[in-house]
Formats: structure tokens, C-alpha cells, sequence
């Protein structure tokens, strides 16, 4: 087996006060900082093969500037673009780098003077200090997370909590170091929205933040977070709610911070792995473009000048398909997009450019051949959310979300072709091991 080499490194990217927050309405701004927004990179090497994986404390990263991203640390770092993986955590108390339509325009200085400057940095720090690693891993349950899809006495859906829905409890922690035991980094897996500060002023990091900061400090790592199949799953506040201040996101990170340092202190062994990268395409079949009569119709009804958030994107939506029948009616059958998976070892990380619903990584779970299978969201892209079929007919937020994404939507059963997808990419990933 060859030698797995390890680096990494943090920046911190908190933006100045006085600028908008994203994630509820686009006329929320910051009064203070809790705590610092940070990136940090984990390099990897095995073989003559390089990757990075970075955590970038922001809540989306539209798909467009994570491309440039990867773009520009692929070019600093002498790495294969595809092969580095920037991720969201999702906090909704940092700057816009999404711009969702509805919920405000990028932040453009802050990318240009924070956000880009600081990740290249990080990437090539981290490359630099490359050095022998093992690797650790554990994971366990954790109950920060419940489904948020909360159904009221009307049968309707609502962003809360629904203590019977599905979602993933797994946490999972791995450990780098060096064969002397000196610490490299920490990396921690889990998933669930960063929305428990709820409509705040203060520039944190969530939840995230004391688990982070918890386990670097019990273990004397760099640590990061990497989230996973939120889509669903909100914080587990005790309000009842998806959403709080920033005494419940503090009281839920405890919570959180005591789950990551016990799943650490199960690591019971650290051993050799290998790095395999595999770079791959991934297509989802499109359905049939609303018909023309129906997106007048509804437009109509909808559109009125002071429309923010999923109002506003749902009249963009009609407009645009108006738009489109004028302009030319697109040809494409499927969406397609670019995919890099990444393995170390026993475990494998799968990006999502979407906020996929928890259902969709407890499946690909059970049918990966690797023991530790990691889906990452709002990771290399924003696409939007991605329900599994059987909550369309429910509706509620995310569903509204999914059924508005673009003039072309994908098909009803999106879930069942991304994991078909991933199935292949994973059995063929393994083949090359």
C-alpha cells in the first residue's frame, strides 16, 4: 500500500460588520462578530496523486464562483482542479456567496478580497506542510439533527420539527496524524441545517462552532466540519423549532461537541490508507417544460414588485419559462454535471451540488461497498434542493424549491437516478483501489 501524506491549514474569512447576511431576507446585516468565519484546507496525497478538501464557513456557494474557486487553488497549488472539493457548512449567519434569486446578489468584495485570497492561501499552506499521516476514523449517533419538515394539524408542511421523519443520525470522525501520534487534522461529518441562530445579527458560525472549537481543543487539532444530507434536517433546538438565537445554537453546539469528542475517543486504531480520486459525470434526467398557458397563468397571479425570497424565485420561474418559448424552448434531456469522488481508505466522500434530503445518503450508505460513505452538501455548486419523490406530494419549502430550480426541472424521481449514479461510480472506484 502506498504512503497516505498529509497537510492543513485555516484562514479566517470573516467578513467586515455592517454587510448582509444570507439565508432568511436580503435586508439583514451584521452588528457584530460571535465568531470567526474560517476556511481550512486538508491536502492529501498518495501515490503521486494530489486533492484537497476544504470547509469554507459560508452557507452556499453558487456553482459558478465554486468552479472559479477550485479553478484558482487548483492553479496555486500545481493540483487538478477536479480534484479539489470546497464545501459549504451552511451557516446562514455569513455573507452572501450564493445569490439565489430572492435572497440578495453575491457578495463580490467579499469574494474577491476574503474569500478567494484566503482559501488559496489555506490550500497552499496546507500542500505545503504535507507530510506522513494515518488515519482514524469512528463514527456514531448524534440526535443534533431532526427532520424539519413538521406537518400541522391542517396536513400541511412547515419549516419545524416532525420527531417521526427521516434523517441521518450518523456522525462520523476522522483523525490524521503522523506515525509519532503528532496531530495534523480532525475532519467531522454530519448533517443538519445551520439555521439555529435563526434571523440574527451576529457573524458565527452556527451550531458548527463549538463542536469545531470543542474537539480542537480537546485533541490539539485542526478541526473542520463537513455537512451532509441537510435538505431535510434542521438543528435539534429545544424551542421546538428549526430556528432560534444564538443562546440555542450555542446550547445545541455543546450538544454537538460532546457527540464529536466521544466519537473521537472511539477511534481505536490508526493505520496506512491510500488517496484514489476518480473524476466522473453524473446525469439526471429532465422532465417535460411547463406548458406556456399555465406559466402565463400563474405569473400573472404571482407577480408583484415587493417579492423576496421563494415568492420572488417562483414568478422568476414563470417568467423565465415565458422568456423561453419566445427565445427558444431548450433541447437538453438530462442535467449533467461534473463529479469527483474521493477515497481514503475505508472511507469514500461523495459531493453533492444540492441540498439533498437525508433519505438519499441512508441509501447510498447501504449500498456502498466502502464502510465509511460520506455525502457531502452544498459542496463544488449550488443546484438547489433534491427531495426524495415520495415527500412531492406533501410539499412544503424544499419541494417549492425543487419544483422552481429552472426552466427545466429534473424528474420526479431524481433521488432514484443520483443514487443509481453514485452506485456505479463507487463500484468502479473500488475496482481501482
Amino acid at each position: 500500500m502506498s504512503k497516505l501524506l498529509a497537510g492543513a491549514a485555516r484562514e479566517i474569512i470573516t467578513p467586515p460588520v455592517g454587510g448582509r447576511l444570507y439565508g432568511y431576507r436580503p435586508d439583514v446585516y451584521s452588528k457584530e462578530v460571535h465568531d470567526d468565519l474560517t476556511v481550512t484546507a486538508v491536502a492529501l496525497e498518495s501515490d503521486g496523486v494530489r486533492a484537497l478538501l476544504i470547509s469554507i464557513t459560508v452557507c452556499l456557494l453558487n456553482t459558478d464562483l465554486a468552479t472559479n474557486l477550485r479553478k484558482a487553488v487548483g492553479k496555486a497549488t500545481n493540483i487538478p482542479w477536479r480534484h479539489v472539493i470546497v464545501s459549504a457548512t451552511h451557516t446562514h449567519s455569513g455573507p452572501c456567496t450564493a445569490g439565489e434569486t430572492g435572497w440578495g446578489e453575491i457578495d463580490t468584495e467579499f469574494c474577491d478580497q476574503i474569500l478567494f485570497p484566503k482559501t488559496i492561501k489555506a490550500a497552499k499552506i496546507a500542500v505545503s506542510s504535507l507530510r506522513l499521516a494515518l488515519l482514524g476514523v469512528a463514527d456514531g449517533e448524534s440526535r443534533v439533527g431532526i427532520n424539519r419538515r413538521e406537518l400541522t394539524i391542517h396536513n400541511k408542511v412547515t419549516l419545524g420539527q416532525n420527531p417521526w421523519g427521516c434523517f441521518d443520525p450518523t456522525m462520523t470522525v476522522l483523525a490524521l496524524r503522523e506515525p509519532d501520534g503528532k496531530p495534523i487534522v480532525n475532519m467531522i461529518h454530519y448533517g443538519a441545517h445551520c439555521t439555529a441562530c435563526g434571523l440574527n445579527h451576529e457573524i458565527t458560525r452556527d451550531w458548527a462552532g463549538p463542536m469545531i472549537d470543542r474537539l480542537e481543543a480537546e485533541t490539539n487539532a485542526l478541526t473542520c466540519f463537513f455537512n451532509g444530507a441537510e435538505g431535510d434536517v434542521g438543528p435539534r433546538l429545544t424551542n421546538g423549532r428549526t430556528v432560534g438565537n444564538l443562546a440555542y445554537a450555542m446550547e445545541l453546539g455543546g450538544v454537538a461537541a460532546l457527540d464529536a469528542v466521544s466519537i473521537y475517543r472511539r477511534i481505536r486504531e490508526y493505520r496506512d490508507a491510500s488517496l484514489v480520486v476518480k473524476t466522473d459525470q453524473v446525469r439526471l434526467p429532465y422532465k417535460p417544460i411547463l406548458d406556456l398557458e399555465t406559466a402565463q397563468r400563474e405569473y400573472d397571479r404571482l407577480h408583484r414588485q415587493d417579492a423576496v425570497n421563494i415568492t420572488l424565485r417562483t414568478i422568476t420561474y414563470y417568467k423565465n419559462i415565458i422568456d423561453a418559448y419566445q427565445s427558444g424552448l431548450p433541447k437538453d434531456t438530462h442535467f449533467t454535471y461534473e463529479q469527483t469522488v474521493l477515497a481514503i481508505g475505508p472511507v469514500v466522500f461523495l459531493p453533492f451540488p444540492f441540498e439533498f434530503f437525508s433519505e438519499i445518503s441512508l441509501r447510498l450508505r447501504k449500498a456502498s461497498p466502502f464502510p465509511h460513505t460520506l455525502c457531502l452538501g452544498c459542496t463544488n455548486g449550488d443546484q438547489g434542493y433534491l427531495p426524495t419523490e415520495d415527500q412531492l406530494c406533501r410539499g412544503g419549502y424544499e419541494i417549492e424549491m425543487f419544483k422552481t430550480s429552472g426552466v427545466q426541472t429534473l424528474t420526479d424521481d431524481a433521488d432514484y437516478h443520483i443514487i443509481a449514479e453514485h452506485r456505479r461510480i463507487l463500484e468502479e472506484l473500488k475496482c481501482t483501489e
